[in-house]
């Protein structure tokens, strides 16, 4: 009989619990990605803590609380009937209220929202805010769509969503395709069934009916500030750096905003169509008006700066030379191929704003090749940060300036690098940030879980 070391137990024990998960699941491609991102990382913790295994901790972590489907049922702008599909994945509660975004896309399915979800335990976990992880959305499509059609949309989807949020039970947010607009439909529906006004239930929330000024700002301005605190292992800032970051929405445009305040010189972004190249600086204020004021395409840049490149397709936006680069779009927009690129022009840091914008294989090769990396449960947890500081002045009936958010912010996205690093160190990967990352998430729910019992 052979005889295994912890290490060898942990790994046995991790292999068992995925093989089962992608049997049952191989239909949810993005839930096992993230799944399987996160748990073989957390090896060093299972051979460390045994009691984990013993808890069945990992076989209950990854299976949600709770699954909510359900039709959305809303009528177009020629009076013909539409129907969506609505999701709610409500994650883990172990410390605080399901907490997380609300996405329309015609992507969405069951397993981006699971993928999701999943990342959300731990991110919002990591921000040292009382609230657990969920996420939902919709196959809806806001594109195209008139103001009325997303209103009548948003009230379709909240009439049924209500039944399971509340300011103490779940509290949704904007992710993609949901953005100011939507999120006061969908509070003004939930409170006009309610009969009430309860803030607290969604955040996102416009200043002037109870949100928090900076949260537009927040995943963007938390992305750089994590990375800031990441280039100082190299005795490195944004000053004099040249920057790609993919993306125009909220994300991207303030992550460029904060990288240009530091000093850095932005030279691309993009959108669904395609990216623009600046060599002499992205003009923000045009980008702005662009995507804000007017909702255009990104290739309306040149006409105000025909100095400027606009390429058609986004894939390729890796291929221009950069220190720093930031994939604030989507998931998997950074492949092997584009990272093996970003390494060959020389790229120092990888900030990721999207949710896992980069492939398994893209990390591994940002790892072999000396890239510094902040992961996204980690460097883009400053939006949802910022959600919980809202909620925080719901409850209070307070306010905070723009100057005490931003602060506010900032010291947590410093204490989650700090988390993140001294975890990589005490388990036995230094500067691994991803590992980092995943543990200090994990072990925060994990003893929340051990500490409420297996029910």
């Amino acid at each position: 009989m052979v005889t295994m070391n912890p290490e060898q137990v942990a790994m046995h024990y991790i292999d068992e619990v995925y093989k089962n998960l992608e049997a049952t699941h191989a239909h949810e491609p993005e839930f096992l990605q993230a799944v399987k991102e996160i748990i073989y990382s957390l090896a060093p913790v299972f051979a460390k803590r045994p009691e984990y295994m013993e808890a069945s901790l990992l076989e209950r972590i990854i299976e949600p609380e709770r699954v909510v489907k359900f039709r959305v049922a809303w009528e177009d702008d020629n009076g013909k009937v539409q129907v969506n599909r609505g999701f709610r994945v409500q994650y883990s509660s172990a410390i605080g209220p399901y907490k997380g975004g609300l996405r329309f896309h015609p992507s969405v399915n069951e397993s981006i929202i699971k993928f999701l979800g999943f990342e959300q335990i731990f991110k919002n976990s990591l921000t040292g805010q009382p609230i657990g992880g969920a996420k939902g959305g919709s196959d809806f499509d806001p594109k195209g769509k008139s103001d009325s059609e997303i209103m009548r949309f948003c009230q379709a989807f909240m009439t049924e969503l209500h039944k399971y949020i509340g300011p103490h039970e779940d509290v949704p947010a904007g992710d993609i395709g949901v953005g100011a607009r939507e999120i006061g439909f969908l509070f003004g529906q939930y409170n006009r069934i309610k009969a009430s006004y309860l803030p607290g239930v969604i955040t996102g929330k416009l200043p002037r009916f109870g949100g928090s000024l900076a949260r537009k700002e927040a995943t963007g301005y938390g992305t750089v500030y994590f990375v800031q605190e990441m280039l100082k292992e190299i005795n490195a800032t944004f000053e004099n750096q040249t920057v790609v970051v993919s993306g125009s929405g909220n994300v991207s445009t303030y992550a460029i905003e904060k990288a240009q305040q530091l000093g850095a010189l932005v030279v691309a972004c993009s959108d669904s169509d395609g990216y623009i190249h600046d060599p002499s600086g992205i003009k923000l204020d045009t980008v702005k008006d662009i995507k804000e004021v007017r909702g255009g395409r990104i290739k309306e840049y040149i006409d105000a700066h025909p100095e400027a490149t606009y390429v058609e397709g986004c894939e390729n936006i890796w291929s221009i030379p950069c220190d720093i680069a930031l994939p604030c779009a989507t998931q998997n927009e950074i492949d092997a191929d584009a990272a093996k690129t970003l390494i060959a022009n020389g790229v120092k840091a990888v900030g990721e704003g999207a949710n896992m914008p980069s492939t398994l294989e893209a990390i591994d090769l940002y790892f072999e090749n000396n890239v510094l990396f902040a992961p996204a449960k980690a460097a883009n947890a400053g939006g949802v940060a910022v959600s919980a500081l809202e909620m925080a002045q719901n409850s209070m009936r307070m306010f905070w300036t723009f100057e005490e958010v931003d602060a506010k912010l900032h010291e947590i996205m410093r204490n989650i690098y700090k988390n993140s690093r001294e975890a990589a160190k005490e388990f036995g990967h230094e500067n691994n940030l991803l590992i980092g990352a995943n543990i200090a998430g994990f072990l925060k729910v994990a003893d929340a879980m051990i500490a409420q019992g297996i029910i």
